[in-house]
């Protein structure tokens, strides 16, 4: 009988399907340090939930440990590398607190519009004086929602039921695909700041994502508008917010999750006019709690069971010898879709891959989910990978295809990837050189053989004499190193396309002064993972 240790509080009834599927149950509380990884080894499975916090020295030795089951939607308590390393599946629950977080959402919402905080507060001092409380309507006003995940769309649904203009941003979901659920998108935070009376943002918490609405971004708001954060602390820079309104800047805040939780007596926001801040509430409700207590316990049965895995973020159901067949092309695969997801303009709406040569006779539902995760995690999360990868990118319209072509041409093997958006179709396709070296070896219509790592300074130009000493002398004056530079072109003195890799991301400085040369049309900075370094979903 496989043993499920309950490491957090968890509702009876996920506790009750365990036992009644055959797995038994014990739960201890608390655990920390040595204590948590010696218990580790004593079950087959553990089921957390904000706690406890498993970092890799509880997993160095983790005995029969084999799945760490997540009761919501975050792993950020979980190592998921070094799960990963030692072969631990971890899973999570991302739609069990779906619908109360969106609710809560629209709490917060509906709280600042109507100051409903502080007029509790001064009722209950004994206070009367209605005109300090003056709120607003939402009807009628515009709602900019930014990430249309499962949280994003049910606050959208539920904004228009308040007959709200919702107003979407989202990389991955197209103009189309927002009309479709009755919303208008946005291209880009420039334009959707200015337009909106209330902000909501529903993404996951990266290096992409952290501090993306600042001082400079909050300037560009409304001074009636309202901001709201019901997703991961550090999205908004909560002094920047605090500053702002304490100028006025912004009319009001609702946030409910914040960088450091519990809130420390310093955080600005604590001293701020014209907010309401509640202890990370957004999936404390009763079915929430629920939901995701039976969903956890069902992950975690069907895995030790039946051997059957679902919401893995760090693993897919695959045959040993198949990965291994395939394994340097799907590092290949997952750096191509990086390097268009770094590339292309507009909203994602198709991804063609054509398998050529060596490359068509395999099993290539790897490489497409290696692309697709290296597409969507640019923008998304680390928890995107081989498992959940096209599963994401149906949810938010995009069509991922497959072709195949046994016929060889230059290469005995090649990835040629194509993806369509709003804003034209980018084109890349790369190989490998011996069996491990990922090269690529066309960017657009230019045939070239580029280094797919580091940091890449991509610039099209007109081809003339000169240009790539220049380019050269200003990275130079900026200290910056070309580590590996190639050119292609079609015709002499065309059109051409460089790629340099550069030792370190470049200043500011130094791409403006590239931007400037007149014969640069455009640059762009990519940025891959070193060379031989692949995710931990890989293995």
């Amino acid at each position: 009988m496989p043993r499920v240790l309950i490491a957090d509080k968890l509702e009876p009834s996920g506790v009750e399907l365990l036992q009644a599927a055959g797995v038994a149950v014990e739960t201890r509380l608390g655990l920390k340090g040595p204590e948590l990884s010696a218990a580790l080894r004593e079950f087959d499975g553990m089921i957390v939930r904000s706690q406890p916090r498993v970092a890799a020295e509880n997993l160095d030795n983790p005995g029969k440990l084999r799945a760490i089951a997540r009761a919501g939607a975050g792993v950020d308590n979980i190592d998921v590398p070094a799960a990963t390393r030692k072969g631990i599946v971890v899973m999570n629950t991302p739609g069990g607190n779906s619908v109360s977080a969106a609710e809560h959402t629209i709490a917060l919402l509906l709280s600042m519009a109507r100051r409903v905080p502080a007029a509790d507060a001064v009722v209950k001092a004994g206070g009367w004086d209605r005109t300090k409380f003056v709120g607003t309507q939402v009807a009628g006003k515009t709602l900019g929602v930014i990430g249309l995940g499962r949280i994003g769309r049910e606050v959208a649904r539920r904004a228009r039921g308040l007959d709200m203009t919702v107003v979407a941003l989202d990389p991955f979901v197209t103009a189309a695909k927002a009309a479709e659920l009755g919303l208008e998108s946005a291209a880009g935070l420039d334009e959707l700041l200015p337009r909106v009376d209330f902000l909501t943002i529903h993404v996951p918490l990266s290096e992409e994502t952290r501090s993306l609405i600042g001082a400079k971004e909050l300037a560009r708001m409304k001074k009636s508008a309202r901001v709201l954060n019901v997703a991961r602390g550090g999205i908004i820079d909560e002094q920047a917010l605090a500053d702002a309104l304490k100028a006025g800047t912004i009319a009001g805040a609702g946030v409910d999750v914040f960088t450091t939780e519990p809130v420390p007596a310093d955080n600005p926001l604590l001293k701020a006019p014209n907010v309401v801040l509640t202890p990370h509430l957004g999936a404390s409700t009763v079915e929430a709690q629920e939901n995701v207590a039976v969903e956890a316990a069902q992950l975690m049965a069907d895995f030790l069971l039946r051997g059957q895995v679902a919401n893995a973020v760090n693993m897919a159901s695959v045959d040993p010898k198949e990965l291994a067949e395939v394994r340097p092309f799907v590092d290949l695969a997952r750096r191509l879709g990086l390097l268009h997801a770094q590339l292309a303009h507009g909203a994602v709406r198709k991804a063609t891959l054509t398998y050529k040569g060596d490359l068509a006779g395999l099993k290539t539902r790897l490489l497409t989910a290696a692309f697709t995760a290296g597409l969507l995690e640019y923008r998304l999360s680390e928890g995107v990978n081989l498992v959940n990868a096209e599963v994401l990118a149906r949810d938010r319209g995009v069509e991922i295809a497959e072709s195949h072509n046994p016929k060889r041409g230059d290469f005995a093997a090649l990835l040629h990837t194509e993806v369509e958006t709003e804003q034209g179709t980018s084109v890349a396709a790369g190989t490998l050189f011996g069996d491990q070296y990922v090269r690529l070896v066309q960017l657009g219509p230019y045939r070239m053989e580029g280094y797919l790592d580091g940091v890449l300074l991509v610039f099209t130009h007109r081809d003339q004499p000169g240009l790539i000493g220049s380019v050269g002398t200003i990275f130079g004056t900026h200290q910056v190193n070309i580590a590996q530079m190639t050119v292609g072109r079609q015709t002499p003195g065309g059109e051409a396309i460089g790629i340099l890799n550069l030792d370190s991301p470049p200043p500011e400085a130094a791409l403006a002064a590239v931007k400037g040369h007149p014969a640069i049309r455009s640059m762009a900075v990519v940025k891959l993972p070193p060379a031989g370094e692949r995710p931990g979903w890989l293995g």
